[in-house]
């Protein structure tokens, strides 16, 4: 009992029809992963949604809702297609061996009963007609055949490549099935933002991103070496602000160049991404670096230069938060209570409506900052990680960190602090936005997928089809020649075809 219940649950996950289900449940189980935030791209948004939704959100989390890709019930599905497609081809693809070594099976006692015939007398010998088919008929497997009373007989079949293709399809699947999976274990992917003014980036650890998302067997020890240098950045708008072009001069050095110290040039484009050492470097985004230098009472000063975020996509209004801590102060408390931080706007093409700070145009045109200058306990000594783009909100709530002075400021322009602190705007930098990528199983990705498309192609073109002639002497010494066809699949378009091959083999003197 249990062995035959053991047979008939691997029939039925070995059938074609229970992949094909497998394959939609897939399909069905990855929407969550589209709809919902992903804990691998961005676990604040996760912890957004979890909070905001209450009991829905934390059961959505048990359930694994936001790891759907490395969750349980995924995994099963995916395994289970893996299964269900081994088990249902291999046997198929012994059968589809045997049939191209197996001979066409023979002639039809009765033609006539078959979908597609034709009769004709033809003057000449049965040996006459055969070789007439043979000749007509190459390409085709061919059998020919000695029967009762002289007759002779021809067997043919062709479209074995139908058979082909659909196997090519489902092995192409099953290959893309596996080279995903093991994408998913060794690829990695970072995004980082570099200063356009000569900055360099290296590959050599996963501390040198803002972010990064690794494979399952990836540990961020083991990244290819490569450097990136970004010279400058250029970016063409039309009249309306829209972009058109982005291009970022870059220098790059791998493998040996890396010993060498040699620095090759690239000019990098969103559609057209640096390759190299087996990385794909690509051109996500740019945006403003404003550089602020703060002179401090005792005549020391510190100069930073950080990237801001842009709040309008459309005009590159940015937000940051620029930080100093004050020279030679090495008390804690006191250093503490002298920190300093520039935040505000800034905007490339200064607008002002109601001495509010807007931006007009993306470029850097016509380039101002809104500050406010805050002081005190910034945070940074806390040990907890925060926003390079902005302030701990709380420690101006609690009143440790106040605004001492707010100000428009063109570059060159300075603002003087209450205890002789001077923070000067001294200008702009640009900032490119670089998403490097690791997938040594993407050419076998598009491989597996280029053979799905030539295999469904084949299987959906290529029609498999029999066709037998017989060749018998009548009394009065000439031939009757008769032709029979059968298509073996249920595709339209062999009639034209076997009533083509008939009218070349038979006399125009024919009875049907």
């Amino acid at each position: 009992m249990s062995l035959s219940f053991l047979r008939n649950t691997w029939r039925g996950l070995t059938s074609m029809r229970t992949a094909l289900i497998l394959l939609f449940l897939l399909a069905l189980a990855a929407m969550p992963g589209a709809l919902l935030p992903q804990r691998s791209l961005n676990p604040p948004n996760v912890d957004t949604y979890i909070a905001t939704h209450g009991w829905w959100g934390r059961a959505l989390d048990r359930l694994q809702f936001f790891d759907v890709y490395a969750s349980v019930w995924f995994s099963a599905i995916y395994l289970m297609l893996f299964v269900s497609l081994v088990g249902c081809l291999l046997p198929r693809t012994l059968e589809y061996a045997k049939q191209l070594t197996a001979k066409p099976v023979l002639t039809p006692r009765n033609l006539s009963r078959l979908p597609h015939h034709e009769t004709a007398t033809l003057d000449g010998s049965p040996d006459d007609a055969i070789a007439a088919a043979r000749t007509r008929l190459r390409g085709w497997r061919l059998v020919e055949r000695e029967e009762a009373d002289g007759a002779r007989s021809v067997s043919a079949e062709r479209g074995y490549t139908r058979e082909a293709g659909n196997l090519v399809f489902h092995f192409a699947m099953l290959g893309l099935i596996v080279t995903l999976a093991l994408g998913k274990m060794v690829n990695y992917e970072g995004q980082v933002i570099v200063l356009a003014n000569g900055s360099e980036f290296c590959n050599s650890g996963t501390l040198n991103y803002d972010s990064f998302r690794p494979g399952l067997r990836v540990d961020g020890t083991d990244l290819s070496p490569f450097c990136v240098r970004v010279n400058k950045f250029d970016a063409e708008y039309l009249p309306n602000g829209q972009a058109d072009t982005f291009r970022a001069k870059i220098d790059y050095q791998a493998g040996d160049d890396l010993t060498a110290n040699t620095w090759r040039p690239y000019d990098l484009e969103v559609n057209a991404p640096l390759r190299t050492a087996g990385d794909r470097v690509y051109l996500l985004g740019h945006g403003y670096a404003p550089t602020f230098t703060v002179t401090f009472p005792n005549g020391e000063s510190r100069t930073q230069t950080v990237q801001w975020r842009p709040v309008d996509n459309l005009t590159l209004l940015s937000e940051g938060a620029t930080k100093f801590d004050p020279p030679g102060v090495t008390d804690s408390a006191e250093r503490r209570t002298k920190q300093i931080a520039v935040t505000g706007l800034f905007a490339p093409t200064a607008l002002m409506h109601d001495k509010i700070l807007t931006s007009g145009f993306p470029d850097l045109t016509d380039p101002a900052a809104a500050i406010d200058v805050m002081r005190g306990d910034l945070g940074i000594d806390s040990g907890r990680g925060q926003s390079i783009f902005e302030i701990d909100r709380s420690l101006v709530d609690s009143g440790r960190l106040t605004r001492v002075a707010r100000q428009n400021l063109k570059p060159g322009e300075s603002i003087s602090l209450d205890d002789g602190t001077k923070v000067t705007f001294d200008g702009v930098v640009r900032w490119v936005s670089l998403q490097v990528s690791h997938d040594p199983t993407q050419v076998w990705v598009l491989v597996s997928a280029i053979l799905m498309i030539l295999g469904l192609g084949a299987s959906l073109t290529v029609k498999r089809r029999r066709l037998w002639v017989r060749a018998a002497p009548d009394d009065e010494g000439r031939t009757v020649v008769r032709v029979g066809g059968l298509a073996r699949t249920d595709q339209a378009g062999y009639g034209e075809e076997f009533h083509r091959i008939a009218a070349e083999l038979l006399s125009p003197r024919r009875d049907t």
